[in-house]
């Protein structure tokens, strides 16, 4: 006798604890640091024993690749690994497969790293290309890690690859983010092909590489934040609550999404973003705002501004519809792609400018040149469609025209072939019927009749039938 009330209160127990559950997993879970790899590609081809200023370059790029490397034991989530190339074989052996991690990524190695540098020398090819490609292998299987290469060369690839083909690849599918080159040696040529494996950076002497080797650890590890001022037709920063996007520039995938804010203050939210990624800024604006190739300055708090005045479109409709729910295809003037298809009874923002709308009654309405002021609502409505009724039972074929003052006729609409007392409703103005029975014996029997659509008026055509 009890058992309904038993199951409800069970029934209602489980879903308050998957309600909780829910909760839980979506307000109070706890923010994992993330961590951070970084592999050290180390040219030691036999290019790297030629002099440097007091020393060679093998011995200054190990020594401050050593010195930065001991320095980094102070981080937190990070971890390193080191591969080097052309330090296996000569260069009479032209092997073009000369590269190896030679210390894998783990916590606290970083004086393995710095042991394993004393003991390398120079020898053979500028194997790149395959060096990239291989990195591949040398990162763990982690997809919330950050993966940060820096390439150290003093020459260009030597065996025929593309390493600017290889980076890409690799950037795309996830594997690391866009790696730093360092160049030692002031040859014009790295940069024109370095540029495209990733960030270049000319170390044309010592205190130069010196100073990259930190700026390029800066900008992996320091924080970075970004705000984003939506400026009015003003000038002033009070556009809001706006979809943005910050999307990868080589990649075009979007690594961060938000909804624009402005706290009590009026002022923007300060949001951390990854500076070693290059961004496209994407303002969801009504057409979007695009700002390419953000101009971000690593480890500092930088501010964009953007103007993106807004202005409203209210497409008003009193009461029902007999078309049903009624849209506009709204477009920018004098283009053919439609923005978006905006229902009657909605007010939406557009960026200020003129607009064309195709209001889809029927017949369908063309307004152009529709303009949008910033602060302001602009009101479109329609006019109230009439009824055409045709009461006959009918099978048959014809369609619908509109008559113009100058007497010519512009197709509408088909009417159905088997249809039973159609109630149609039109926009007021003239218009024609041309109509032909399914039984009729010969086009002579088309019946051809004009009638006028007023508003919320039924108008009745009979037809001739056989």
């Amino acid at each position: 006798m009890h058992a309904p009330r038993y199951i409800f209160f069970f029934c209602l127990l489980i879903c308050l604890l998957g309600s909780s559950t829910v909760q839980a997993q979506g307000n109070n879970r706890p923010e994992v640091p993330q961590k951070t790899r970084i592999l050290f590609m180390l040219d030691m081809s036999g290019s790297m024993l030629a002099k440097w200023e007091s020393s060679t370059r093998t011995e200054v790029a190990k020594n401050l690749l050593s010195k930065l490397v001991d320095s980094l034991q102070q981080y937190q989530n990070l971890e390193l690994a080191l591969r080097v190339y052309g330090h296996l074989y000569g260069r009479e052996s032209n092997n073009c497969q000369d590269s190896k991690l030679e210390v894998p990524f783990a916590e606290n190695n970083e004086k393995q790293i710095i042991t394993r540098l004393k003991t390398i020398t120079p020898k053979g090819n500028t194997p790149i290309t395959y060096s990239i490609t291989q990195s591949a292998n040398d990162f763990p299987a982690d997809k919330t890690a950050r993966n940060i290469i820096i390439l150290i060369t003093d020459g260009l690839e030597s065996c025929g690859g593309d390493p600017c083909a290889a980076s890409l690849a690799l950037q795309k599918k996830n594997i690391f983010l866009r790696p730093f080159v360092i160049g030692i040696g002031a040859d014009s040529q790295f940069e024109q092909q370095f540029s495209c494996v990733g960030q270049y950076f000319n170390a044309a002497d010592i205190n130069a590489f010196n100073s990259i080797l930190k700026q390029v650890v800066d900008i992996a590890l320091s924080k970075t934040t970004v705000a984003i001022e939506l400026k009015d037709d003003r000038g002033r920063p009070v556009e809001t609550n706006v979809n943005l996007t910050l999307l990868n520039a080589l990649t075009n995938e979007p690594e961060y999404n938000y909804v624009h804010y402005l706290d009590q203050n009026g002022k923007p939210d300060n949001l951390a973003i990854d500076a070693v990624i290059s961004y496209d800024l994407v303002i969801n604006t009504l057409p979007p705002t695009i700002l390419p190739r953000l101009d971000i300055k690593p480890g500092k708090h930088n501010v964009f501004s953007v103007p993106i005045p807004q202005g409203t479109l209210h497409l008003r409709q009193d009461g029902p519809s007999p078309y049903g729910v009624v849209q506009a295809l709204v477009r920018e003037n004098n283009s053919e792609k439609t923005l978006v298809a905006q229902p009657f009874g909605s007010r939406q923002k557009y960026l200020t400018g003129n607009y064309d709308l195709e209001i889809l009654t029927l017949p369908r309405i063309y307004m152009k040149d529709v303009a949008l002021k910033a602060g302001l609502m602009t009101t479109v409505t329609y006019p109230a469609p009439g009824i055409l009724s045709i009461p006959s039972d009918l099978q048959g074929y014809g369609s619908l025209y509109t008559l113009d003052s100058n007497g010519q006729q512009t197709w509408v609409h088909n009417l159905p072939e088997v249809f039973s007392k159609l109630n149609l409703p039109l926009q007021p103005g003239n218009y024609r019927l041309v109509y032909r029975s399914k039984f009729a014996r010969g086009s002579k029997f088309t019946d051809v009749q004009d009638f006028t659509i007023r508003s919320a008026v039924t108008t009745t055509v009979k037809l001739f039938t056989k």
